[in-house]
């Protein structure tokens, strides 16, 4: 976005000279029409976030603190889902059910090797919150995902030994009814804008703009604190 920003502001300067003969120029949707020349110009489209206003510096302590924990746990889950849409894309271009079964469970010896010792490292803070946002990476949770790729047996056991460490893979993602999950969907956001991640598209239905309103008032540090109880 700053590169094509860039780029626009060194085209516009290069016809600066003709530029100030021009009473007025013209903004058509998303193009810039400058009058006398035959130039149009594509803008990009710019999401504006309102500021972050925090009460204390608590609160933002907990916020940034909050921040790279999402910052570390949502690469994870962008990559999980890549390969679910790659392995699902190989999967049906496979008939057997023996060897569809077969090229699964090489998959997903891979992405054990590929996860398992950077997933090991991760913090139960961001175990929690990669739960959530495989959710929303993928349009399932942790449980499904492994009920449907592995069998219903091993779910339930992955499950029970999640709860003993005291996080549920039948965890879901809800930013428009979960303050927690509003917030890590605000960093998100915030990082997608900002350029710190690099964004992929929900599988869930919810529109961020539109639920903002809804948590303008909220306590950051009450919040993270929650996700304790």
């Amino acid at each position: 976005m700053i590169r094509n920003f860039v780029i626009l502001i060194i085209t516009m300067l290069s016809f600066s000279t003709s530029a100030q003969e021009v009473k007025k120029d013209t903004i058509i949707d998303d193009m810039i029409v400058i009058r006398g020349d035959s130039i149009m110009i594509s803008l990009d489209e710019v999401m504006v976030l309102n500021k972050f206003n925090f009460n204390t510096s608590k609160e933002k302590r907990y916020y940034y603190w909050y921040w790279r924990k999402v910052h570390n746990a949502y690469p994870y889950a962008k990559l999980a889902a890549e390969r679910l849409i790659q392995l699902n894309e190989q999967l049906a271009k496979i008939r057997s059910k023996r060897k569809r079964k077969k090229h699964t469970k090489k998959m997903q010896e891979y992405m054990e090797k590929e996860f398992t010792d950077k997933l090991k490292k991760m913090t139960r803070t961001e175990g929690r919150i990669l739960i959530k946002l495989l959710h929303r990476q993928t349009g399932l949770t942790v449980f499904d995902l492994v009920k449907e790729y592995r069998s219903g047996w091993k779910a339930f056991w992955y499950n029970t030994t999640a709860n003993m460490f005291k996080l549920s893979l039948k965890n879901e993602y809800h930013p428009e009814n979960v303050p927690l999950d509003f917030l890590v969907e605000d960093i998100l956001q915030r990082a997608f804008a900002k350029g710190s991640l690099e964004e992929q598209q929900a599988r869930l239905p919810f529109d961020y703009f539109e639920i903002t309103h809804k948590y303008k008032d909220i306590d950051v540090v009450e919040i993270i604190n929650s996700r304790k109880k």
